[in-house]
């Protein structure tokens, strides 16, 4: 069995704004997202990559950008698949002002059942993004063996239903899950069921020091899911 492990890209300048940049161009990394890809090789040193696979977008694009100079012979694989949701009307829109939007109270408790305007639902987002991962995972076994290891940059909605998918779970229960930006989540496909061998893996535990307050901050949404991944630790 192929492990796979899926990278989130680093911060980007739409995380640290509060803005949904869903598959809007023209999104990098900020200085820390920056930082954060700089180190990726060296937390995957020792681990041979048969494959290299990324969402088209920018800012997984410069994630990636280092690995790819440290292993100069690690071909780098597009697929339209691991893009983001496309989010559609929403796209580009402030996440403070899509919190008064009716649909997401639907994003946040029942996802299976939501929809963006001029954009893709989320069950459909789930289906190509499992569908493309499996798919790699049989290929990558195929032509490298069962010890094979390859790697997808994508997308913190991508992953984390990528994950439920693999954990059997509905979903409606996947906004629970958490990956911070460039955190590495590894599974394991087998014949008869996935393994989650590593969930949102960032090396450190800064994410979970208490945040300082924000102003009239509404302290109830500490709590809250956030479509787009979030933005991860300041």
């Amino acid at each position: 069995m192929a492990t796979l492990i899926l990278v989130r890209h680093g911060r980007s300048t739409a995380n640290t704004s509060g803005v949904l940049a869903g598959r809007t161009p023209g999104v990098p990394l900020d200085e820390r997202g920056a930082a954060q890809a700089a180190a990726l090789p060296a937390r995957l040193a020792g681990l041979p990559l048969a494959a290299v696979v990324s969402s088209p977008l920018e800012r997984c694009r410069e994630t990636l950008r280092p690995l790819l100079d440290a292993r100069p012979g690690l071909a780098l694989h597009t697929d339209e698949r691991v893009s983001e949701c496309d989010y559609g009307d929403w796209s580009g829109r402030k996440l403070a002002e899509l919190m008064e939007e009716p649909l997401m109270e639907v994003v946040q408790q029942h996802p299976s059942a939501a929809a963006f305007p001029g954009g893709e639902s989320m069950p459909a987002m789930q289906r190509r993004a499992v569908d493309a991962v499996r798919e790699w995972d049989a290929r990558v076994e195929a032509e490298h063996g069962p010890d094979a290891v390859f790697l997808v940059c994508s997308h913190g909605d991508i992953i984390k239903s990528v994950v439920a998918d693999a954990l059997g779970m509905h979903l409606d229960l996947f906004q629970r899950i958490s990956v911070e930006p460039c955190s590495l989540t590894v599974i394991r496909y087998t014949r008869l069921r996935p393994f989650l061998v590593r969930l949102g893996e960032t090396g450190d535990l800064a994410s979970l020091a208490p945040r300082e307050p924000k102003g009239d901050a509404d302290p109830a949404a500490e709590g809250r899911a956030v479509v787009g991944g979030g933005a991860g630790a300041p």
